[in-house]
């Protein structure tokens, strides 16, 4: 292969790994079984109560329009993180998406995780983000 396609594939490499494993990203599965990967409904019943109170920014209208069997849950914990730009990026059904500024809320999960409240199709209403891990 010739040096400068090494070059590429190196800095290719580099890159990927950069977004692929952010450095101030959640936990995803934890020992004490908290998991964080924003799947749909994943998490939803053990947070319902706080869930409910959260509002959409601008809207007023509830983040949170799931039941309490978690089932159909559309708040869930996630994995997030702050990227170098000034924006959040987290987990929605397992796929990083950027997280729309509009949609995030100026405020801490009693947790201190990221938690994230989408729909299936991955409309994001809410976000919070969570303490970075060091």
């Amino acid at each position: 292969m010739p040096r400068h396609a090494l070059g590429v594939v190196s800095a290719l490499v580099l890159a990927s790994t950069t977004v692929f494993f952010p450095v101030l990203a959640q936990d995803s599965h934890r020992s004490d079984g908290w998991h964080g990967d924003g799947q749909h409904g994943q998490g939803h019943a053990e947070n319902h109560d706080w869930y409910q109170q959260l509002k959409q920014p601008g809207t007023g209208f509830s983040c949170c329009n799931g039941t309490i069997n978690g089932v159909e849950g559309d708040c869930r914990p996630t994995r997030a993180y702050l990227n170098d730009d000034g924006q959040w990026y987290a987990q929605v059904d397992g796929r990083w998406v950027l997280v729309p500024p509009r949609v995030v809320l100026q405020q801490l999960a009693p947790d201190g995780r990221s938690h994230i409240c989408a729909s299936k199709s991955g409309m994001i209403y809410c976000f919070l983000g969570g303490s970075p891990k060091i």
